[in-house]
């Protein structure tokens, strides 16, 4: 028997749109205070002033140490640089200069007995342009340092210096993640430009430098999700136009065909896998309390969510159709962060439509049947409902296929789409026998 096929595969695929998302991840300060007595003992200093400059851009923070001399700011933007100062009014005051949060490292600060100043950030910047000793290194002791006090003051240098040493590491990690993160959003834009311009090749370009900057940043630090994402983005519009050249290309130069084809798979293969690892990242993360973090965190997951679930659908219907239940549950995923009504229907029908493009015609049917319980003259569910039940070439299903066809057919928009649905109804009434019950428009169940 004759089939036809509805057209299924479009030249040009629906990209994710708006602007590029920043994320804000924020991370944990915590550290110590500790007043050097004479004899180079150091002793908790509780009641410590410490006050906390952000100075990449203009922020402050204030707290005081507990009575072991602690302090903690619980979420305080990873990409930051901090000048963390210390007073007492029993103390000379000391600062830890360029102090990076989040990386588990705490923040040490000795303080020597005196008048109980409190510095400012312009005292803090004009004493980091001295030739002072490291704010956190203790006096040397006098004459008499026991053997005792002298290997503590040197384990505490010793600490300094790793501290020191990795709070440099950090910095020009941070360095490498703003610059490539910034470098890179700026390319992925011009590729979204150049692509709505349908420059392709200006398009693939551009992606590309979007990729090797945003992994540059996670070669820096692996642990980003943001970088993830964003890179997920690049490489999906980088396969996009690949694939769009290649459907393109005349059926003589089949050769040149399938190596931009295999190029474009390999990009929805590594944009899935990138988004997943951020995604994995994102749900070991505890989200913040503060109002502001929580809902910045929330859009920065709504955005990775999304992406991923794209991501699967390309990589689910290109590259892998045995992934159906990985692609499945990213749609299922993102559509729990949904609160739109509008697209989370639409992301109902995406996922369905998926499932049958990747030849996954029951679970498809499933979908579309459960789409048609709340919008029963959905054109899309009616139609992808007849051709999983046509295409399984079961003829008990046939009937069934050709009712909701024809409820298509009676509810669906004129072209080309609709002229094969009645195709394909007119061979199942020569061939099978089968005529569709005509039903009346439905109304949606309240």
């Amino acid at each position: 028997m004759k089939r036809y096929l509805l057209v299924t595969l479009t030249v040009t695929f629906v990209m994710l749109a708006g602007a590029v998302t920043s994320f804000a991840q924020t991370g944990e300060l915590r550290g110590h205070v500790w007043m050097q007595q004479a004899d180079g003992t150091k002793v908790p200093l509780a009641e410590a002033q410490i006050d906390v400059f952000r100075t990449d851009l203009s922020a402050k923070y204030n707290t005081k140490t507990n009575k072991k001399g602690e302090f903690v700011f619980a979420g305080l933007p990873y990409v930051g640089t901090y000048q963390v100062a210390a007073s007492h009014p029993t103390a000379n005051p000391n600062f830890v200069p360029d102090f990076k949060v989040g990386r588990e490292i705490p923040c040490e600060i000795v303080l020597t007995p005196g008048g109980g100043k409190r510095l400012t950030l312009d005292e803090i910047k004009a004493a980091k342009g001295t030739a002072a000793p490291a704010p956190n290194t203790p006096a040397s002791g006098g004459g008499n340092e026991s053997a005792a006090d002298k290997a503590k003051r040197e384990e505490l240098i010793r600490k300094n210096k790793e501290i020191e040493e990795a709070n440099r590491k950090i910095g020009e990690s941070n360095a490498t993640l703003e610059r490539t993160f910034k470098a890179g959003n700026d390319a992925l834009l011009a590729a979204q430009a150049a692509s709505k311009a349908q420059n392709s090749d200006e398009a693939i370009k551009n992606y590309s430098v979007a990729v090797t900057q945003y992994e540059e940043g996670i070669a820096a630090d692996p642990e980003q999700p943001v970088l993830l994402t964003q890179k997920s983005l690049a490489l999906k519009g980088r396969g996009v136009e690949k694939y769009n050249q290649a459907i393109r290309k005349p059926p003589a130069d089949e050769a040149a065909k399938t190596a931009a084809l295999d190029s474009a798979k390999a990009d929805f293969k590594a944009a899935a896998e990138a988004s997943n690892k951020a995604v994995e990242m994102l749900k070991k993360v505890t989200p913040p309390t503060d109002p502001a973090q929580l809902k910045q965190f929330s859009q920065n997951r709504y955005a990775t969510f999304i992406t991923n679930a794209e991501s699967m659908r390309l990589f689910l219907t290109k590259v892998d159709q045995t992934k159906a239940d990985a692609g499945y549950t990213a749609y299922k995923e993102y559509m729990e962060l949904e609160t739109d009504p509008a697209k989370k229907a639409k992301a109902q029908l995406d996922a369905a439509q998926m499932l049958f493009d990747a030849g996954s015609t029951d679970k498809a049917l499933a979908e579309f049947q459960a789409i048609l319980q709340t919008s029963p003259d959905s054109p899309e569910a009616n139609l992808g409902a007849g051709l999983a039940l046509y295409s399984s070439g079961d003829k008990a299903k046939y009937q069934e296929a050709a009712n909701y066809l024809q409820h298509f057919v009676d509810v669906g928009p004129e072209g080309q789409v609709k002229t094969e649905a009645k195709a394909i109804l007119a061979e199942l009434k020569n061939t099978e026998r089968v005529e569709p019950v005509k039903t009346p428009p439905r109304r949606k169940r309240p």
